[in-house]
């Protein structure tokens, strides 16, 4: 339609001008020229304007299109510059310099444009990594401008015009009980974190490539690797493997999104507004992958609106005896199956909408999984296998006040809780329940610092706590604890964080006499590079 409007005023531009002989314009001619004039200029600017706006709204939010459209309708020197050019054509009167006035012009807007946006550019040195960012994980991993090495010497740069990104971060964790009765005992008797002074590290590297440098809509490849170590074997082990090998692109204009490869879904479902989010015990015994322990799986998720969703994942399940089984019969993580684990299904359904002026941050979820892997019947362990686990989770985050809404609105307090559940003749936790009280950027002068106080119960599976009695050990039936955590932001890419724990039950249901309840100290350092 807009194209044959194009042709046709053109025709009859042509046709018009043809029989014009006289170099002394009657006034016919005049207003013949005017009109021609003027639908030259329509045709002049109207394509170069679709096609600004097509790819504004390409890469542009809707908010920044409406902005550009505002600033060009109120540009008081683009408006006096098209009222000279008009003048001009009109004293002129011939169309084929009118028409020429009018490229002219568009020229010139043309050119304002870019040199705006290369002042965009020079603004925000890092605008240009953002599309490099992981895509399709909860955690808002920092980009380059929160990292010790920025873009020095302009690494960063030289890998981002070949459509490379990368991430790079270490989490060292001390853990110490505080308590003069923490029966340490030697390493060999440590029964749980801190019982011993303990020391767990963990460091990563993600690195992307950008394909939709090549048409495809989002599209990502993401590779990274993990190394972890920690004093207290039973809470690593020791590995280094493969993180995660996985593809990404966007469907529907972003309403579908898929991502598929070694996924490790702990980044994936479940997570929470604060931090690396609740524990994930209970998920990781259902057999959902996790950082040091990724498995091949296919995710879906469709996005109603901007807030509501669905995901699904189709997972090839960690060993249905544990995460600790997984790493130490596949440390690499490059195995595709492992001795009885099976598939598992995982849906979750949300709502999620980020802090604005006047909008707390909120994120409600709910999900489902189910495991054909083989588990150890617990209530009858002579029993075979059993083949049909499931796990069920809730959890909400709330942002309930917000302490600079007028400028970074994410800045406040924040309210949440997780419940999940397993059935107990299948897993040894059966049920777990946590409060979070957390605040972001609570002080002007430490905006980004935050601040927690985290309180958990963990309820043992009854037939697993039967039986363990039934053996003359001494078991407990659940196990609870209440944190408080300061994180400060000590520089670009470093944070320290110092916190105590209280538990009461520390070991894993059963315990000694002298493993009551603990104390822990926790100091941690997180660099991101």
């Amino acid at each position: 339609m807009q194209s044959s409007a194009v042709v046709a005023i053109s025709t009859r531009i042509h046709s018009a001008a043809a029989p014009v002989f006289s170099f002394e314009p009657t006034a016919r001619q005049r207003r013949l020229a005017i009109a021609l004039s003027l639908a030259a200029n329509l045709v002049g600017n109207s394509a170069p304007a679709r096609a600004a706006n097509v790819l504004n709204l390409k890469s542009d939010t809707p908010d920044k299109v409406a902005q550009g459209v505002i600033q060009k309708d109120t540009d008081p020197a683009g408006n006096t510059r098209r009222r000279r050019l008009k003048r001009a054509a009109h004293l002129v009167g011939h169309s084929t310099l009118a028409q020429t006035t009018n490229t002219a012009a568009s020229k010139y807007d043309s050119a304002d444009e870019v040199a705006k946006i290369k002042t965009q550019k020079q603004t925000d040195p890092f605008a240009k990594f953002e599309n490099l960012r992981e895509k399709g994980i909860w955690p808002n991993l920092p980009g380059p401008a929160e990292t010790i090495g920025q873009d020095n010497g302009g690494v960063r740069s030289a890998l981002a015009d070949v459509g490379i990104g990368y991430i790079g971060w270490t989490l060292n964790t001390f853990v110490d009980n505080q308590l003069p009765n923490a029966a340490r005992g030697t390493i060999a008797n440590q029964l749980y974190a801190g019982q011993r002074p303990t020391f767990v590290t963990a460091n990563f590297m993600i690195v992307t490539y950008d394909l939709s440098r090549f048409g495809i809509p989002d599209g990502q490849i993401i590779v990274g690797a993990e190394q972890q170590y920690s004093t207290w074997k039973p809470g690593g082990p020791d590995r280094v493997g493969i993180n995660t090998i996985a593809y990404y692109q966007t469907f529907l204009d972003r309403k579908l999104e898929l991502k598929i490869g070694y996924l490790r879904n702990q980044n994936e479902f479940a997570g929470t507004l604060f931090a690396f989010g609740p524990s994930l015990g209970i998920l990781f015994q259902g057999g959902m992958s996790s950082n040091p322990a990724p498995t091949p799986a296919l995710n879906l998720r469709y996005n109603f609106d901007d807030r509501f969703y669905n995901k699904v994942s189709i997972q090839r399940s960690l060993s249905p005896d544990g995460q600790f089984a997984q790493i130490t019969k596949n440390p690499t993580g490059l195995s595709w199956s492992t001795a009885n684990a099976g598939v598992l299904l995982l849906d979750e359904t949300g709502y999620k909408n980020k802090a604005a002026q006047g909008l707390p941050e909120t994120w409600l979820r709910a999900g489902a999984g189910f495991n054909d892997s083989s588990y150890t019947n617990l209530a009858d362990p002579k029993q075979p296998r059993a083949n049909a686990n499931s796990v069920y989770y809730v959890a909400a985050d709330r942002q309930f006040w917000q302490s600079d809404a007028q400028g970074l609105a994410s800045r406040g307090i924040y309210g949440g809780f997780s419940a999940m559940y397993a059935p107990p003749d299948l897993n040894k936790a059966s049920r777990y329940y946590e409060l979070r009280l957390y605040a972001k950027g609570l002080f002007d002068s430490r905006p980004i610092d935050r601040i927690a106080i985290v309180a958990t119960n963990t309820t043992w599976s009854n037939f697993a706590v039967d039986a363990a009695l039934a053996k003359g050990q001494l078991a407990h039936r659940d196990s609870t604890s209440i944190s408080g955590t300061y994180t400060a932001h000590l520089a670009p890419g470093v944070y320290t964080s110092v916190g105590l724990a209280y538990i009461n039950n520390p070991t894993s249901m059963t315990y000694t006499r002298r493993t009551g309840h603990a104390l822990n100290l926790l100091v941690s350092a997180l660099i991101f590079f």
